[in-house]
């Protein structure tokens, strides 16, 4: 199935789920499909269920459960191209689900698609369609039911949809597909916006993160340079009566999950964490509450998507806690801090006041982050010494009387033995990056050797907002070992400098 031409990127999940759809197996199939809020999921599922004439329908939020069993009627019926009247009012449902799945079968036979958008809505009233979809598999599995058909479930809320196929759930070891959609890269993100300035385009992405869906929620023409961004901000995310307000969202996000309660705990905690508390202990001291008593919350907080979770590659035991959804970030350290200005009619006022803490709290460790990314998904293998892990770590001299910040560390422990392919420092300062930079890398790798790891082919990086002295470039074409990666090499248009001359 070709990947319709209005559909951007997404062609590995496209080639998947056409994959899952087309599959010869002649018995029922079952897919999961999540993602955060505005991330394009019902946007790609459309797409699928137009190019194969499946049938798509969504839950709505609220709606009782008779309702909800009336509206699928009538998009089964529809489907069908009968009057809604042949079904029954109290069709109940497992006849409907029967009903549609058999109809998606005879127009396109054992590959017959089925697409419920937003199941989490319908499951707060109907906790039994999981266990009926499961009923309608085993029948289809011992010969007692559909030959064939495929059924997608999706949704939002990501605790309710991790949970569909964990533990002794009905759908576990069901499901052919487990997918969650993530947002756009740098660069997907700003072709959607159709930004051409890639300084531009970062603070774009570090403000809404690649969330296609924000697009729609602004009128205002997409900015295409940093004047226009700061007045694009003041216009939009930081105006009170647009769509796009950052209070407005992130209070609509942290409100999407059924199972989130909203606590002033849970807010706390988001707050402390864009705040940049990374660990379960500096979040309880900052909260004056005990580690211990914050495990349940940060859980669920990270099941449901708000916050990630992650380790130091080289302390195993280091946690590395993060806010998810930048907007959320954004929330926290702009819009709540200025909120009487704001409100009042300031919102310009209260962006240039901003500035330092946009830059050094949000533009900062979105270009370190970003610059991991990279080299995970789009640099060569060899430009990292084929290491597995890309993060970034934390590291004592040898004398343990400095901590030194490493941005971007790429890891190999398969051998047994810890091999550092890359070592990177990642500034999103507004100075070109010089010969100091360089030297510091230098140092790090020699501490990084001393502590018993592998660096005999370790590359040094230099990830920079705004590009590097001539003297350094000199110094990294002679030496052959350095990785230079400016902003426009992020976003794939130039290939960095590394080899030597």
């Amino acid at each position: 199935m070709t990947k319709p031409p209005h559909l951007l990127a997404r062609s590995s999940e496209w080639a998947a789920l056409t994959e899952f759809v087309m599959h010869p197996d002649p018995h029922l199939r079952l897919g999961v499909l999540s993602g955060r809020r505005r991330v394009g999921k019902s946007y790609l599922l459309r797409a699928l269920a137009d190019s194969m004439d499946g049938l798509y329908v969504s839950a709505v939020a609220e709606e009782g459960t008779v309702t909800a069993r009336r509206r699928f009627a009538d998009d089964v019926a529809r489907y069908a191209g009968v009057g809604p009247d042949l079904f029954r009012d109290d069709a109940d449902w497992e006849s409907l689900l029967d009903s549609a799945i058999s109809l998606s079968i005879r127009r396109r036979g054992a590959s017959g698609l089925l697409v419920i958008d937003e199941l989490p809505y319908w499951m707060s009233h109907s906790p039994e369609l999981p266990g009926l979809l499961q009923l309608l598999y085993d029948r289809s599995q011992t010969g007692h039911g559909h030959e064939g058909g495929r059924v997608i479930v999706c949704g939002s809320a990501m605790s309710v949809m991790n949970n569909l196929l964990s533990g002794t759930k009905a759908l576990r070891g069901r499901a052919a597909v487990d997918m969650r959609l993530q947002p756009f890269d740098l660069s997907t993100t700003a072709q959607h916006w159709g930004v051409d300035d890639p300084a531009t385009a970062l603070r774009l992405h570090a403000t809404l993160g690649g969330s296609p869906g924000y697009r729609s929620l602004t009128s205002s023409r997409a900015p295409q340079s940093l004047q226009e961004f700061d007045a694009w901000v003041s216009a939009t995310v930081l105006n009170p009566g647009q769509a796009l307000f950052s209070r407005s969202e992130a209070e609509y996000l942290l409100r999407e999950d059924p199972r989130f309660t909203g606590s002033a705990l849970h807010y706390a905690i988001i707050n402390a964490v864009a705040g940049g508390a990374t660990s379960p202990a500096k979040i309880g001291g900052l909260l004056e509450r005990d580690r211990t008593s914050l495990g349940r919350p940060l859980e669920m907080l990270t099941s449901s998507g708000y916050l990630d979770h992650s380790t130091d590659p080289l302390w195993e035991r280091r946690p590395v806690i993060t806010v998810a959804d930048p907007i959320i970030r954004f929330h926290n350290l702009i819009t709540v801090p200025n909120r009487d200005l704001i409100e009042t009619g300031g919102s310009v006022q209260a962006w240039r006041e901003s500035q330092p803490t946009f830059i050094s709290r949000i533009l900062g460790p979105h270009f370190e982050e970003c610059s991991r990314e990279w080299l995970r998904r789009h640099a060569a293998p060899s430009l990292r010494g084929g290491a597995n892990t890309i993060a970034s770590t934390v590291i004592n001299d040898q004398g343990g009387r400095a901590r030194h910040e490493i941005d971007v560390i790429a890891l190999d422990r398969r051998s047994g033995r810890t091999t550092v392919g890359l070592i990177g420092e990642a500034k999103a300062t507004l100075v070109r990056r010089g010969p100091a930079d360089l030297e510091r890398l230098v140092r790090l790798r020699e501490i990084l050797r001393g502590q018993g790891h592998d660096v005999t082919s370790t590359r040094l990086a230099i990830f920079s907002l705004e590009g590097f002295h001539s003297d350094l470039v000199t110094v990294a074409r002679r030496r052959g070992d350095v990785l230079l990666v400016d902003l426009p090499s992020l976003f794939g248009r130039t290939e960095p400098p590394v080899l030597p001359e």
